[in-house]
């Protein structure tokens, strides 16, 4: 079966407290909260410490139009992309010998916080030595969910073609989408947990011999579902000057009935149960996210360490953020046959399951 053979992040290059993040919200909407200090407090308690923006702090105290957002989501989702992919390609955790960008068959493009025709992996192409018959499949709209969807389809693709070496890249840049004038509850929410972040991963179909230091994950299904009537659940709301976020806060009260079904079945049909998996590999989309995941399938802490360390330190990336917890469980010393779920939830309402083998 297809497996993951390496993976890497990139932090971009500013990163501050979320006490520093929380000034700069009081700063911005104290006249528009009667309890704003209340308010607040949602930057003190959803476990966050820090966060990496692709701007200065100072730059969202004032007002961008929809083009200077633009413009700076294509520099910086293509140099970003690009070092991404370097890094993803020279990992020496993961990979004995480099794999050369002219090696590479198919990128898919992953992301949702800008726009740009032709899309960016058509601009990293004109910066890296890639082919240039490369296949380019760039997937918008994805939200959080983006990472595991785009590496579902990059499995798909391999199914297909057992020779392919296939890159998912996921680039996200939710600063860049701040409304400081937008003083709804959604968006100080938005504003206590996003943060900017890029990730890519190499994907390889069954005929590729690339040689690995360590067993990797090997995927063994995977599963997609998507609520029915839920856009209002999670999102963007498109006005003049932006994308402004839509933020439910029935989120966690969702995933608690809706995931368990959901998991269950999909580890029932593989002849599994929550309780045999060695890793649980989560998005943390937020702190009561986590939350509802260890209360729909019976986890208890342990089964989010690592998806909670991920929060802490950089907060809700939307969709790079699942591949910075996989790459920290790549790096652990896993044993062949150990068992992984990889889950994340996104617009839709949808969420995307990768049951994976590590060989």
């Amino acid at each position: 079966m297809p497996k993951i053979q390496s993976v890497s992040s990139f932090m971009p290059p500013y990163s501050y407290s979320q006490e520093e993040a929380s000034k700069l919200m009081k700063n911005l909407f104290t006249e528009h909260y009667a309890d704003l200090e209340r308010m607040l407090k949602v930057f003190e308690n959803g476990e966050i410490e820090s966060r990496q923006f692709c701007v200065p702090m100072e730059w969202f105290e004032h007002t961008h139009d929809l083009e200077e957002r633009n413009r700076l989501y294509i520099e910086l989702a293509t140099s970003y992309g690009a070092l991404a992919i370097n890094a993803c390609l020279q990992n020496q955790d993961f990979l004995d010998q480099p794999v050369h960008p002219s090696e590479i068959d198919g990128i898919f493009f992953i992301s949702s916080t800008g726009f740009s025709t032709p899309s960016i992996e058509a601009r990293i192409l004109n910066q890296l030595p890639f082919s240039d018959y490369v296949k380019r499949i760039p997937i918008w709209g994805l939200g959080c969910a983006g990472g595991a969807s785009g590496m579902s389809r990059a499995f798909d693709y391999c199914l297909a073609y057992p020779k392919a070496k296939i890159l998912v890249v996921c680039v996200e840049l939710c600063s860049l989408t701040f409304q400081p004038n937008d003083y709804s509850k959604s968006n100080l929410i938005g504003a206590s947990l996003f943060a900017d972040g890029v990730a890519c991963a190499l994907v390889c179909g069954d005929e590729v011999d690339i040689q690995s230091k360590k067993p990797c994950p090997t995927f063994v299904a995977t599963a997609s579902k998507t609520m029915a009537n839920s856009e209002d659940v999670m999102g963007w709301d498109m006005k003049n000057d932006g994308l402004h976020v839509i933020f439910s806060k029935s989120i966690p009260s969702i995933i608690e009935k809706w995931l368990e079904p959901f998991v269950t079945g999909f580890l029932k049909d593989h002849q599994l149960t929550p309780d045999q998996l060695d890793y649980f590999i989560a998005h943390p989309g937020g702190k009561k996210v986590l939350s509802a995941y260890e209360i729909a399938l019976g986890f208890d802490s342990s089964k989010t360490e690592i998806s909670r360390d991920i929060l802490r330190k950089h907060g809700n990336m939307s969709s790079p953020t699942v591949l910075y917890v996989l790459e920290s469980f790549m790096k652990l010393d896993c044993s062949d046959g150990d068992i992984g779920l990889l889950a994340a939830l996104g617009p839709g309402f949808s969420g995307e399951l990768l049951l994976l083998e590590w060989h």
